[in-house]
């Protein structure tokens, strides 16, 4: 960006504006359905679970949903 140090500045603080908006966007919007996917997804591996032995591959992944849906419901409960 060209121009006097005013205007830069100015324009500066547009683009971090709109990268917020996108960012908050993307990682907040909709917390509730996600948190549901996840659910949904932590119930059947679960009910995998109860009739044969998990994979390791689904071991890790049983692990991964549970620790979104935990990071996901914190920052829900932050916003609300």
């Amino acid at each position: 960006m060209e121009g006097w140090g005013g205007y830069v500045l100015k324009e500066k603080f547009k683009l971090i504006k709109r990268a917020l908006k996108e960012w908050h966007i993307s990682h907040s919007q909709n917390l509730s359905a996600q948190i549901a996917s996840l659910k949904d997804r932590l119930a059947e591996l679960d009910s995998k679970g109860e009739v044969d032995e998990l994979l390791e591959v689904e071991r890790g992944e049983l692990y991964d949903v549970s620790a979104n849906i935990h990071s996901l419901s914190r920052l829900n409960t932050s916003i609300c």
